[in-house]
């Protein structure tokens, strides 16, 4: 099983910690794409254009100086680091042991800066988002598509996806349709469904935290969905192109 989830906008800054080591983190295929983003992040984050660039106003100046330090800025575990509505509900720290050593192979954060790390990378915080206009050319998921490809397709060989990236993030890596099952969330409101949206990243840290946490490892697609099926309706449906989407119906109140 490879669990796929996106970073949070939120980070919690570490007080304490060494300077990032791009040589010590998971997957260093990507060590010399993710030193060419980083340097691109402190040029950008130094310019007067940096809010438009990056796409930020001015209640994040500080977040977007801090990105100028990011070289000697301390970083923590990437789970300590990233925070937010999914995290939250992922709740690494109260995860299992068994489950927690689980998440340390199974997880990957795909990133706009740093292309896909793992629950064990220490990281700083930073402002980066994947929709923020600082790739040489191009979109940041077009540029990253091309340094993840080889890397994630061989980590996830043979393994079912759960993939509860957003649209923008998902656009850096196209995992195999066969083996992926993308997570959505819809509620039932007046006999009507209507799409979540913001609490969808809730329900996907909750599917992340129950998956970890199951006794047996899923293989497939239907493993994935009957572990989930006590916890929620679910509804799978199958596309040979697109392939998997399993909608999590959450109560009208939830």
């Amino acid at each position: 099983m490879l669990i796929l989830l996106p970073p949070s906008e939120s980070k919690t800054a570490p007080s304490v910690g060494p300077s990032v080591d791009l040589s010590d983190m998971s997957f260093p295929q990507l060590t010399e794409a993710r030193e060419a983003m980083l340097d691109r992040l402190i040029e950008v984050s130094s310019g007067e254009d940096a809010g438009d660039l990056l796409k930020t106003g001015p209640s994040l100046a500080a977040e977007v100086e801090r990105n100028t330090r990011l070289l000697r800025e301390p970083t923590a575990p990437a789970l300590e680091v990233y925070t937010g509505v999914l995290f939250d509900a992922l709740d690494h720290p109260h995860l299992s042991p068994k489950a927690q050593e689980r998440a340390r192979t199974r997880v990957v954060i795909i990133s706009a800066l740093w292309g896909a790390v793992t629950p064990a990378d220490f990281i700083p915080a930073y402002r980066l988002s994947m929709g923020a206009k600082v790739a040489p050319a191009g979109t940041l998921a077009a540029w990253w598509k091309a340094e993840l490809g080889p890397v994630l397709d061989a980590h996830g060989s043979g393994q079912v996806i759960v993939d509860c990236r957003s649209s923008s993030y998902a656009a850096a890596w196209k995992a195999p349709a066969e083996r992926t099952v993308g997570i959505r969330v819809e509620r039932e409101l007046n006999g009507k469904r209507q799409v979540v949206s913001h609490m969808a990243k809730h329900y996907r840290g909750e599917v992340a935290r129950i998956l970890l946490e199951a006794e047996v490892e899923p293989q497939s697609v239907d493993d994935v969905v009957e572990i989930l099926r006590p916890h929620w309706q679910v509804e799978l449906e199958s596309d040979g192109t697109k392939g998997h989407s399993l909608t999590l119906v959450a109560p009208s109140d939830g």
